[in-house]
């Protein structure tokens, strides 16, 4: 690892973001527009306190799957990519940046959603607002590495985007948000233990509910970690130079 590399890929990303403001539009936008909508849909604030929380979470992870997914794609099929690894740059170094760069930018993502589900929306949260920021970047980290990982496999844009319903909506429904999981087949309950938005929503349900930091939380927050780190490791095993 060369943390120089890492910190001038991490710059590279910000700055092409900065430039582009349609992409900036839907990673901080589309979740805000989102959570005010549930909130006038529900339009019963009890409601919204319970299920706010829990898609502060699940809105980030979909975003960033879906920029890092084409993101890293259009790199790849420009060429871009393969003028960097000419460079002593290896892989890992060049993802690390990509997850540096996007985690800042999920931070703000959740600043701005947090700020406007609490204050014009009135959110009413059990827990600490640190808390739900710190579950809500890593759920945004653990989509932006498994968009990177899914990227590897896609030759064109529009598959990069058909990748969503493979990677994300099986485990939005087997994550506990729609149905709890432990009135689900049994079968369905031990699939829904090894997928990572599982330990996600859970860890939004601890914040939402209790006010002190639990157990569960913290196994939480550790497994969605290593889950980020495991698809930053294959999607670093699987990067190509470019799209054949």
């Amino acid at each position: 690892m060369n943390p120089a590399i890492t910190l001038a890929t991490t710059r590279r990303i910000l700055s092409q973001l900065r430039h582009d403001h349609r992409t900036l539009g839907m990673l901080v936008g589309v979740p805000s527009l989102l959570m005010i909508l549930l909130r006038y849909v529900f339009d019963r604030p009890e409601r919204f306190d319970a299920l706010g929380p829990l898609l502060l979470g699940l809105f980030p992870f979909v975003v960033m799957f879906v920029v890092a997914s084409v993101g890293t794609l259009r790199e790849r099929t420009g060429g871009t990519l393969e003028r960097l690894m000419t460079m002593p740059a290896g892989r890992l170094d060049l993802l690390l940046g990509y997850a540096l760069a996007f985690g800042l930018v999920a931070l703000v993502q959740v600043g701005v959603v947090l700020a406007i589900s609490l204050t014009w929306l009135g959110l009413d949260l059990a827990g600490s607002v640190a808390s739900l920021v710190l579950v809500a970047v890593l759920d945004a980290l653990l989509g932006m590495a498994l968009g990177l990982f899914a990227s590897a496999f896609a030759r064109t844009e529009f598959q990069a985007v058909q990748f969503m319903p493979a990677f994300v909506l099986p485990q939005v429904l087997l994550c506990g948000l729609i149905m709890p999981r432990d009135q689900m087949a049994s079968w369905l309950e031990a699939v829904s233990t090894v997928l990572p938005l599982t330990y996600a929503v859970e860890a939004m349900q601890e914040v939402a509910r209790r006010p002190q930091v639990t157990g569960t939380l913290v196994t939480d927050m550790a497994i969605i970690a290593g889950c980020t780190l495991l698809a930053l490791l294959l999607g670093a095993a699987t990067l190509r130079r470019r799209t054949p």
